[in-house]
């Protein structure tokens, strides 16, 4: 049998189903309704419970876990604090489930044991009302009927081991003076002499039941103290039994030995080289017999057997003896929370059954009102407290220091690494540790991970510490993720339409980490570089329409905005006309005249005749179909938007003709005649004038008329007589080479002021120029086409 097994022991589960009580959300659930287990075994009692995951929007934190058989003052008292269950209890509990184990069961252990748990919501705490229900029981060998037999010296007897434990068709051992003997149960046989008998179930062999005499009177018997013992490694353990023999007498060695699978013949302890010097026996009280074992060591543990008497009592070597469990020491402090506050408790594995003496300090101070397994005092999470017990001291109990938050790169946080914040704390319990970012809880976790760190991780973080004896909270610790600039957005200050002149503020802005650096463009021409991101536009003109963008840069990279197009409104510019008329403006034909202008938003044209007040046309371009004489003369457009307006030059149409080479001839003698006449005057005007007073004479009234073509011939201006008497008019003759190669006369006529002549009138001749415009030529029967313009200006000179 493995000590395991030996320490178990028996365990009947008399009735087991799935029991749960509790609402849908909250409940416990038992794996056994009942449980029946022998004495000096050990039991386990295991729960399940549930709880909702948040309630309200708070997440559902379990804080206690316990198990109890009583109240005091109404209020569950955990288990672990009862006196009675010193050193045999201990819980075994995850997130959702809890086990409760008890060792060395005696009778008192019997009752109903009930699952609690609480949780930090309000009023979440829940109890399981159905509880386990503990049986617990010994082996009983009952002796049923004795008879006597023919011979005196022979009694016939029927024996019975019993337990209300023990399922149905159980198999079970006897044992006779201690030896193995195969019988079954209920068992009779003729008794020849005073035996002991005892029983057992079989595979449960330590757990045998109190030997008897039968018949009833002195036998041969030995009872161990203890079935089971613990010690601390490097400590000393007494192991004891009493024994008697049925006369009073016990014939033969006495002696205690180790029982090994290998052991076929007992042999005295004290004769083995392993145990020469560190056991001894006591023999001094009669039928009480002890073994001392000093500095134990682990491979100490093992089955103790005493054997003693002569052939005719011998009481064998197949009875068990006491199972030693030699292990580390394991003295702890445990922290219970009960309504008043926590509670202290010195608790270990090996805890030896009956009274023990234990020592408490506080703040490294022995408190000498303090002996027993539970510290009665006042728990303050300030404090340090710890205990000893046989000599063996515990580690301290505390609340947690103040945290310390470690980062796992030192260096700045780029977008997308990733990195831990790590939360150490000294305390014991050890501590439970949450993460929180600003106040919003994050997880439960000693380390806070980020796979992929992002912008939105930035900002304080810190950690809670938490133990049976209190909390304590971290400094914050600050996490500024780096990144380049991303989603460049680009506004302008003016919501309307933007008008040439105004003031126009352009604006970048970008989300980054470090502030971003702006770069302004007009296209692909770098503008500005600054920090805020602006681009201001004074008096803006029609030439900063056009594509604008800004590049965002720090760092860690850059990124383009989109385009902004900025669309400038302006009131139309200088319009332009151009004609279109195939083979020059000509008597029938089709002439267009076009006029354009630069203007946002675009121009409306309208066309108009010089002199005239109502539009000709409207529209960009203005067609003339079958041109006659009647439509020559000067038109102009007008560009207008919602801006303003602006007037085109005037354009001059005529219609095309030729002369010959003799009629050029002829016009300029007659231009070269008037020249000299005009000379000859003017000379002549000087010199009479001489000694009168000169006064200023201005030019004014100059009217303009168009005259239709000149056909003026060299015997026309030889026959035209010159009368000084009369008003004359004299020509400024102009010869224009020009596109059309037609012939107008512009005539202005001039008013002079007058003065007085004593003699005769004075006249004044203009000036006469040839303008060659460039232009087409047009060839007709070999001879140049040519306008001839002319100008005659009078002065009316008053004597």
């Amino acid at each position: 049998m493995s000590l395991s097994t030996a320490v178990r022991g028996f365990v009947a589960v008399i009735f087991s189903i799935s029991v749960t009580q509790g609402q849908t959300d909250w409940g416990v659930n038992y794996n056994s309704a009942e449980i029946c287990a022998l004495k000096g075994s050990r039991v386990d009692m295991s729960s399940t419970f549930n709880y909702p995951l948040s309630v309200n929007g708070l997440n559902t934190i379990v804080e206690q876990m316990f198990w109890y058989k009583k109240l005091v003052n109404e209020e569950p008292v955990d288990l672990r604090t009862d006196s009675q269950y010193a050193g045999r209890v201990r819980y075994r509990c995850s997130e959702k489930s809890c086990t409760l184990s008890i060792t060395d069961l005696t009778e008192s252990d019997s009752a109903l044991y009930k699952f609690r748990f609480i949780t930090n919501q309000p009023g979440g705490s829940f109890t399981g009302q159905t509880g386990v229900r503990l049986s617990v029981t010994g082996l009983q060998l009952q002796h049923k009927k004795t008879s006597s037999c023919i011979i005196k010296s022979c009694t016939w007897s029927t024996m019975e081991c019993r337990s209300s434990c023990a399922p149905q068709h159980s198999s079970y051992i006897w044992y006779q003076n201690g030896k193995n003997i195969e019988k079954p149960n209920p068992y009779s046989d003729y008794i020849y002499s005073a035996f002991s008998f005892s029983c057992a179930l079989k595979g449960y062999e330590d757990l045998s039941s109190p030997t008897e005499c039968v018949p009833s009177g002195p036998c041969t018997s030995l009872t161990y103290a203890e079935r089971s013992i613990c010690a601390f490694i490097g400590s000393s353990v007494t192991i004891s039994s009493t024994y008697s023999s049925k006369d009073n007498y016990v014939k033969g060695p006495e002696f205690w030995f180790r029982q090994r699978e290998t052991t076929t013949q007992p042999e005295d302890l004290r004769r083995d080289p392993r145990y020469t010097s560190r056991a001894r026996l006591n023999m001094r009280n009669k039928g009480r017999s002890t073994l001392t074992i000093e500095n134990l060591t682990e491979s100490d543990s093992g089955e103790y057997r005493f054997k003693s008497g002569g052939k005719s009592d011998e009481w064998t070597n197949t009875f068990p003896g006491t199972i030693l469990i030699v292990t580390d020491p394991d003295i702890e402090v445990q922290v219970i929370w009960s309504p008043s506050g926590p509670k202290l408790i010195c608790h270990s594995s090996c805890l030896r059954p009956g009274p023990s003496s234990f020592e408490w300090y506080k703040n490294r101070e022995k408190l000498h009102n303090e002996n027993l397994f539970l510290y009665e005092g006042v728990v303050d999470g300030d404090d340090n407290h710890f205990c000893v017990y046989d000599g063996y001291r515990s580690p301290s109990v505390y609340a947690p220091t103040v945290p310390k938050v470690s980062m796992s790169n030192s260096g700045d946080v780029i977008k997308d690494s990733s990195m831990s914040l790590k939360c150490s704390s000294d305390a014991h319990p050890p501590a439970a540790c949450s993460w929180y970012k600003t106040n919003q809880k994050l997880v439960n976790k000693k380390e806070l991970d980020f796979g992929s760190i992002q912008p939105s991780d930035s900002g304080e973080y810190h950690c809670m510490a938490e133990n049976e004896l209190g909390r304590t909270v971290s400094k914050a610790v600050v996490i500024n993720v780096k990144y380049h600039p991303r989603n460049p957005s680009v506004s302008v200050s003016s919501s309307g339409e933007i008008v040439e002149g105004s003031s126009v503020t352009l604006t970048c802005s970008s989300d980054a980490n470090p502030a971003a650096t702006y770069t302004w463009y007009k296209g692909t021409q770098r503008l500005s570089r600054e920090q805020k991101g602006l681009l201001q536009l004074t008096s803006i003109s029609y030439n900063d329409r056009g594509n604008y963008y800004c590049r965002s840069e720090n760092p860690h990279g850059w990124t383009n905005s989109t385009l902004l197009y900025l669309d400038v409104q302006y009131a139309p510019k200088l319009p332009s006309v151009s004609v279109n008329s195939s083979g020059g403006i000509k008597e029938g034909s089709s002439v267009t005249l076009l006029c354009s202008s630069d203007a946002n938003p675009a121009a409306n044209y309208t066309w108009y005749r010089e002199d005239e007040d109502s539009p000709r046309a409207h529209g960009q371009t203005f067609i003339i179909d079958n041109f006659r004489p009647e439509h020559s003369g000067s038109y102009y457009c007008e560009a207008e938007n919602t801006r303003g307006l602006h007037k085109s030059a005037s354009y001059l149409t005529t219609i095309a003709g030729s002369w010959n080479s003799a009629a050029i001839g002829v016009s300029a003698f007659s231009i070269l005649t008037l020249v000299v006449l005009a000379v000859f005057f003017c000379m002549r005007r000087s010199k009479r004038f001489k000694h009168h007073s000169q006064e200023g004479v201005t030019s004014a009234n100059t009217e303009q008329i168009n005259m239709g073509p000149v056909h003026n011939t060299p015997s026309d201006a030889e026959e035209r007589p010159i009368e000084p008497e009369e008003d004359r008019d004299y020509s400024l003759i102009t010869s224009i080479q020009s596109q059309q190669e037609a012939v107008y006369s512009n005539i202005s006529r001039i008013t002079p002021q007058t003065e007085k002549v004593e003699e005769e009138d004075c006249f004044d001749y203009s000036v006469i120029t040839f303008d060659h415009i460039a232009g087409t030529r047009y060839e007709e029967k070999g001879n140049e086409s040519m306008t001839v313009y002319s100008t005659v200006n009078k002065k009316d000179v008053t004597t």
